[in-house]
């Protein structure tokens, strides 16, 4: 049995991935740790945790406890992580694997000397609408894919107009801005299709000026087989602007879907117009971590790993070194 724990249980933890650790053979969750004890508290009693910690060390000594979910803001991913490992307990990290590509390293420096497992939480590698479309790139229903356009636009919400600003766009605590937590899941899929990103140009900007991170980005990437990407991210649209779009066009096609809304798949090529459903799942991070229990288990290898995960960091971290020389 896999017995879980969770540093930090916020918002992520209570429909996207918390339920899921005990609705999974094999598995069950059973302590939570937030510094404020009262609120550690009502999650315990809300989700029917048997236990609940004020201290993460705590938590990770706990000699029930053998898997460790790290549900923090980046900052303070590595610190945890390191701390579980050094422990002999394989650790669930959510994304971005840390704050940036060296912290990344030191984790996986961590792993490979105490042989313990790191997983990242990009769950998209196990969702099957994206998995759906991994099958028809694969099934040749493009042909061979030759580039791929995304185009992620958003609103600044109310509260960073009015300078109430989250540690979203606090480069120190989230390594950047939304580009950090939104683009990774992107960039991360992308090479979970393709491959690694082989060269990356950039030009990362801040228009609106309502905190010091980067709200513009606009990026050309390369994969393997010579597959080009480009993709703009806007943080300081208007709503009647908004987009959330992938298109990879191959020889033979095209294949559009979204990221974050979950639109139906379209394929289009020499057969006509084709829509798949996209299912949003209750807890969408369970086929991720239900993978990731047979990992542990055995039974088979998780598709998001910290090997994985430290690439999509390495990525973010290029693309926006010229906007971050000399800010950090």
């Amino acid at each position: 049995m896999i017995n879980w724990g969770i540093i930090g249980c916020g918002n992520v933890t209570e429909v996207k991935s918390g339920p899921a650790f005990s609705k999974i053979k094999d598995s069950r969750l059973i302590a939570v740790m937030r510094r404020d004890a009262l609120l550690a508290e009502d999650y315990a009693r809300r989700h029917n945790v048997p236990k609940f910690y004020s201290k993460a060390t705590d938590l990770i000594n706990d000699k029930d406890i053998n898997a460790v979910y790290i549900a923090t803001p980046p900052s303070s991913h590595a610190e945890y992580a390191i701390e579980s490992i050094k422990a002999g307990k394989p650790v669930y990290i959510e994304k971005p694997m840390a704050v940036n590509y060296a912290e990344c390293l030191k984790i996986n420096k961590a792993s490979e000397k105490y042989k313990v497992p790191v997983f990242v939480a990009y769950y998209r590698r196990a969702l099957p609408g994206f998995l759906k479309v991994k099958d028809l790139i694969e099934n040749g229903s493009i042909g061979k894919v030759r580039f791929l356009q995304m185009q992620l636009f958003k609103a600044p919400s109310e509260d960073e107009k009015s300078g109430k600003l989250s540690w979203r766009v606090d480069p120190e605590v989230s390594g950047g801005g939304h580009f950090f937590d939104l683009a990774s899941h992107q960039l991360d899929y992308l090479d979970f299709l393709f491959g690694p990103i082989q060269k990356v140009k950039s030009i990362v900007l801040n228009q609106a000026g309502l905190y010091k991170a980067e709200d513009f980005v606009t990026a050309e990437f390369v994969f393997p087989n010579n597959i080009v990407g480009t993709g703009s991210w806007c943080f300081s649209a208007s709503l009647e602007s908004g987009r959330d779009t992938i298109e990879i066009i191959g020889e033979k096609g095209s294949i559009r879907f979204s990221t974050f809304s979950f639109e139906p798949i379209v394929l289009s090529n020499y057969s006509g117009r084709q829509k798949f459903i996209n299912e949003h799942p209750e807890h969408v991070q369970y086929n991720l971590i239900e993978k990731v229990v047979q990992s542990l288990k055995g039974n088979g290898i998780s598709p998001s790993t910290g090997v994985s995960g430290a690439r999509t960091s390495k990525v973010m971290d290029e693309i926006v070194a010229e906007y971050y020389e000399g800010k950090r």
